[in-house]
């Protein structure tokens, strides 16, 4: 068994938080143990607690479209959040969630060791890049923190939500296309 299967099972036994009382099933991700390239959302849905894989549910269906018009297909790329089980009511993750949390993203990261590191939505961005950081500002620009390269992007959900956020996400989709042919 490999590290990152490790982390799979220990995520899928996880207690440390509240979150694991109200699941399912856990949500450790899917994709290559040697993916170049990683997507890290927020946390599962409904559709993706019942599934046990993350997105699955119409942000995930969006989300392909746009791996496809960046040149990606989810086969080639890893996909996981920052917490591992669904928020009640889909709200954000709290703080302690995410940290109890943190130890298995680092791990999955450190086992995979992306060349690029797309974050979905604020709170993937603000737990690994900067606290304050703006999604809209950066939207689809190249990162470099920590030694890892990261691209902030707009959640594929803020789109099914609002349609005035369905261009600003294509863009930043587009952006990555661009930001893609320096990392292959």
């Amino acid at each position: 068994m490999s590290l990152l299967d490790r982390i799979a099972e220990q995520v899928r036994e996880c207690m440390r938080c509240r979150l694991s009382a109200t699941r399912t099933q856990a949500v450790p991700g899917v994709g290559p143990a040697d993916a170049p390239i990683m997507f890290i959302g927020e946390g599962p849905g409904r559709d993706e607690d019942l599934q046990g894989e993350p997105f699955v549910g119409k942000a995930g269906q969006a989300l392909t479209i746009l791996l496809r018009n960046a040149g990606l297909s989810r086969d080639e790329v890893f996909i996981t959040n920052i917490v591992k089980c669904r928020p009640p009511d889909n709200r954000d993750p709290q703080p302690d969630e995410v940290e109890a949390c943190r130890e298995y993203l680092d791990g999955q990261i450190a086992c995979i060791r992306p060349r690029l590191i797309c974050t979905l939505g604020r709170p993937a961005l603000q737990t690994l890049v900067d606290p304050t950081a703006s999604v809209m500002k950066l939207n689809g620009t190249v990162i470099e923190r920590h030694g890892l390269s990261y691209v902030p992007l707009i959640h594929p959900a803020a789109g099914l939500h609002n349609e005035n956020m369905q261009e600003p996400i294509k863009e930043g989709f587009r952006r990555l296309g661009e930001v893609l042919a320096r990392y292959r």
